[in-house]
């Protein structure tokens, strides 16, 4: 375990949310394909079937779907908030993700924020921390 988190994902939780089809507005993704978010909610859509929400200041339309400037501005239910942004400004995304009713956050490989999981915890909402889909749906034998 990295020795500057004391959050500890839990494999189910990690199973079950991507293996569960759902809505994933995916925080910081842009059409620039140099950037993991891009790779990433690709693979979402493409290998896990998920249904991705792109959310960037520019709200650009990616992998077909169209893009909003803030959680705020997508219409509808949000099932997970894929946090890629770092980690001084995870914490906000988080907070966003809370008041949007969002049913969990996952905050991408290097996003650490022990404050804001634990404020996502408290709400209610399931808590994935410092790791990726892609590395963690293989490992469970998901994709």
């Amino acid at each position: 375990m990295d020795p500057t988190t004391s959050h500890v994902n839990d494999t189910e939780v990690v199973r079950r949310l991507l293996s569960t089809p759902g809505r994933w507005a995916v925080v910081g993704l842009s059409e620039n394909p140099a950037r993991t978010a891009y790779e990433i909610a690709e693979y979402l859509q493409r290998d896990l079937g998920m249904k991705i929400v792109p959310v960037h200041p520019k709200a650009d339309t990616v992998h077909g779907e169209p893009g909003y400037p803030t959680l705020a501005d997508v219409p509808g239910a949000i099932d997970v908030v894929d946090v890629f942004v770092r980690s001084a400004l995870a914490g906000a995304v988080v907070d966003q993700a809370i008041a949007v009713g969002a049913k969990a956050v996952w905050l991408q490989l290097g996003v650490i924020d022990e404050a804001a999981a634990a404020r996502a915890t408290e709400a209610g909402l399931d808590v994935v921390m410092n790791t990726c889909p892609a590395i963690e749906a293989p490992r469970l034998g998901i994709a």
